[in-house]
């Protein structure tokens, strides 16, 4: 299976692109031969904790992510007429979608966690719909007792829905959460690496059942993504991180956050630390490669300068609440009142 994500926006390669571009495309012409609410068949938001995501849905979903995905493959390519091609058949999926899912009030069937992350991550909706699916996929959290109810197909899209619809504090209460289900609950419970299930193993009732009980398994250490996106702020701007994007979103319980991305131009640190009313944000950009970075509070300096008369940092605008930089490759500490 070839994922476009990775090949397009990670890699960035067009040789890796054009050499598997057909098939892909034969892909999506054999989903369009099955029809817009695809087989409808799999195992679901597996081991989703009390709710379910129809698996029509599910499928139509995806079939209208990869068909958007193929649209910006193939205009990357310069193939005008596959772009036109796609992009209607994303319009019609989209349509479908609305007309055989979405409700006049904006519920979602299934009204699960995962059928509103599908929807809204996938562009699926119309403005409205969009306004009031955010509105529902809080109060289906807020149901649950401000925890997660997703299984393996919405877990990856959860905590970056979120932040796509202004919720970042939501998702920095769900990834701290200790109690059951969560993954502070399975750190609780001993956990040191990724379990199959949040209660694999518990404290009380030991191991569960042995027939599927994986200790050591993918699917919901996709929290990570955010954490490095949108936690870090690392993200690319166009494929391969030629150009990158900074913009870390803080929230309550965390002051501070650590790491980096080994992008294929290279490391990408980044280091925030929120204490006394300041940000000290320290970061590296790889060499032949710019970044945009978004600096929230005032009185913005670098290594005790003036933002503005640092060599290689560039002021392009106040946005939002934020100052906004371009950054040359190098390495930088900056400083922001932020109260």
């Amino acid at each position: 299976v070839i994922c476009p994500w990775t090949i397009y926006e990670v890699y960035g390669d067009k040789r890796i692109i054009e050499d598997n571009y057909e098939a892909m495309a034969r892909f999506i012409e054999s989903c369009r031969k099955i029809g817009h609410n695809g087989h409808g068949g799999g195992f679901g938001d597996w081991l989703a904790v009390g709710s379910e995501t129809p698996k029509d849905l599910i499928s139509a979903a995806y079939f209208g992510y990869t068909t958007s995905l193929m649209a910006d493959i193939a205009a990357d390519l310069g193939k005008e007429q596959d772009v036109v091609k796609y992009n209607k058949l994303f319009e019609d999926i989209r349509k479908n979608f609305q007309d055989n899912f979405v409700n006049t009030d904006g519920t979602i069937a299934g009204n699960s966690q995962t059928a509103y992350c599908l929807a809204i991550h996938y562009n699926l909706l119309t403005e409205k719909q969009r306004t009031q699916a955010a509105a529902h996929l809080v109060e289906r959290i807020k149901a649950k007792d401000y925890h997660l109810s997703v299984g393996f197909v919405g877990v990856p899209i959860l905590l970056p829905t979120l932040t796509e619809i202004g919720q970042s504090d939501l998702a920095y209460r769900l990834i701290q959460n200790t109690s059951y289900p969560s993954w502070g609950y399975s750190i609780d419970q001993g956990a040191t690496t990724i379990w199959e299930r949040w209660n694999s193993y518990t404290k009380k009732d030991g191991f569960g059942d042995v027939g599927m009980n994986s200790f050591n398994h993918y699917a919901y250490g996709a929290c990570s993504e955010w954490m490095f996106r949108s936690m870090l702020g690392i993200e690319t701007d166009g494929p391969g991180f030629k150009k990158i994007i900074m913009k870390p979103q803080f929230g309550e319980g965390v002051s501070w956050a650590k790491g980096h991305y080994d992008s294929i131009r290279g490391r990408i640190n980044s280091d925030w630390k929120v204490q006394d009313g300041s940000l000290q944000w320290n970061i590296s950009i790889p060499a032949n490669t710019t970044a945009t970075i978004y600096l929230p509070g005032k009185d913005i300096t670098e290594s005790d300068m003036a933002a503005n008369d640092v060599v290689g940092v560039s002021f392009k605008e106040h946005k939002d609440g934020y100052s906004i930089f371009k950054l040359e490759s190098g390495e930088y500490s900056f400083n922001a009142k932020t109260e």
